[in-house]
């Protein structure tokens, strides 16, 4: 028998759903707990794919530990806690392509790709959806420069390390890019405020029809 689970990197926690699923099938908990946060220790921080293989005869749990999701790695590498929900507007990091080759080296084995090459454009396509540059680029000007070869290279060598004067010209960029961010979340915010309170007035004043009854002569409104 095999249960599925997302945990907690190295963290794992009893809790009802565990108990409800492990309880009946004679299990110890506790041990489980154990080998599990021991195989996830390496990924603390992040959410973990887990599969329990239980041999409902012997009692025996095996503990299988898939890669984190793209999006858990994105954030632990770069640092950020949430992907932007505004991903068009709303930038929340800026990756070297080194960065993005590292977690598609990590999550290789995993994804469903014939070569790095593919695994980095799928780590660029999650860059997309969490509002995530890369090379202080948008990510999908990012994936035509890949289809074009531009990275080749640097793909092709596995390269992960990021220079100090790279870095710090990626957080110069990113910095410029919040600045303009801010402006616009400020708008946003003042534009949202005004809507708010304007909501009121706006109920509570007449329609147009209802002027209309009003400017009717008081005989007329009587025969109604």
């Amino acid at each position: 028998m095999q249960i599925k689970l997302l945990v907690e990197g190295g963290e794992m926690k009893p809790g009802a759903a565990l108990s409800q699923k492990l309880g009946p099938l004679g299990v110890n908990l506790g041990k489980v707990l154990s080998e599990v946060n021991k195989a996830t220790q390496d990924f603390r921080g992040m959410k973990v794919p887990v599969t329990l293989d239980i041999n409902t005869k012997t009692k025996e749990v095996s503990v299988k530990v898939f890669t984190p999701p793209t999006a858990e790695l994105l954030k632990k590498e770069l640092g950020f806690e949430n992907g932007s929900g505004q991903p068009n507007k709303i930038k929340v990091a800026n990756a070297a392509i080194e960065i993005i080759i590292k977690v598609a080296k990590t999550k290789y084995t995993d994804m469903l790709t014939s070569s790095l090459h593919e695994a980095v454009k799928s780590v660029v396509g999650t860059c997309v959806s969490m509002g995530v540059l890369v090379e202080s680029k948008d990510p999908k000007a990012v994936l035509d420069e890949i289809d074009h070869g531009d990275y080749d290279k640097i793909i092709e060598a596995g390269t992960e390390a990021v220079s100090e004067e790279k870095q710090a010209k990626l957080a110069a960029d990113f910095n410029q890019v919040r600045k303009t961010q801010d402006a616009l979340i400020k708008e946003l915010e003042k534009k949202a405020e005004e809507a708010a309170a304007a909501a009121p007035a706006a109920a509570a004043a007449p329609t147009a029809e209802e002027k209309k009854e009003e400017a009717k002569p008081a005989e007329e409104k009587k025969k109604k």
